[in-house]
């Protein structure tokens, strides 16, 4: 499992909307898209591997931020009692870039500081060098910077994009969920511990548990197909 953990820290600050404001309200996805596209999937799929000269392979991408703000979940308690959570205000972070082969489980991840079209490039030319045997599609959400123009796909690399607003169809959104569960409530002094610790966990997966995570059955038919 490739796991590239450097780079410096950096400082995320996000704006945040008025409550009234329509704006800031989720936007609305579209069921019929969902269906569609997972409908439609084996056909491209079938129509890659038709042109190419080595094997296929299908990964989801994503990114996801982790910080020094402490991570909460809900617990659950005795009747009456609240639980107290201690808080260590911290706002430095970084970024996992990350792909999962839904079918086996095998992964990909890049520690970036920010997330951008560099990061990004960054990363697709990484992991195109360790996957450079196969041709590797990549599923991945709309994202401005998936999209900037100033990208150049690798030639063993092809992009295949959700439909917008639908992170329930990226089984990768399961596997940084199970991993920030294993941080949550932990108190870290320091980026470098914070980063010392996500690697740790990183390296206990196995490539089985990863793929009981993320083997979403329309994606391990779409790849048997």
């Amino acid at each position: 499992m490739p796991l590239l953990l450097d780079g410096p820290s950096d400082r995320s600050i996000r704006s945040r909307g008025q409550a009234e404001d329509t704006s800031s309200q989720p936007p609305k996805k579209s069921d019929s898209e969902q269906v569609a596209f997972k409908e439609k999937l084996p056909a491209r799929i079938e129509a890659i591997r038709a042109e190419a000269e080595r094997p296929v392979r299908i990964f989801c991408q994503d990114e996801s931020r982790f910080g020094l703000m402490p991570i909460t979940r809900g617990r659950i308690t005795l009747s009456g009692v609240k639980p107290i959570q201690v808080q260590k205000p911290g706002y430095q972070n970084f970024y996992l870039y990350g792909a999962v082969e839904p079918t086996t489980g095998e992964r990909f991840l890049l520690e970036r500081p920010n997330l951008d079209s560099d990061g990004f490039q960054d990363f697709l030319d990484r992991f195109s060098s360790a996957y450079s045997q196969s041709l590797n599609v990549l599923i991945l959400d709309n994202g401005r910077f998936h999209k900037a123009n100033k990208l150049t796909i690798p030639e063993n690399v092809r992009l295949i994009f959700l439909p917008p607003y639908s992170p329930e169809l990226n089984p990768i959104e399961r596997f940084w969920e199970d991993l920030k569960d294993h941080l949550a409530f932990d108190l870290h002094e320091t980026l470098s511990a914070l980063k010392h610790r996500v690697q740790e966990k990183l390296r206990s997966y196995t490539d089985e548990a990863v793929a009981s995570l993320t083997g979403y059955q329309y994606l391990v038919d779409a790849a048997n197909a």
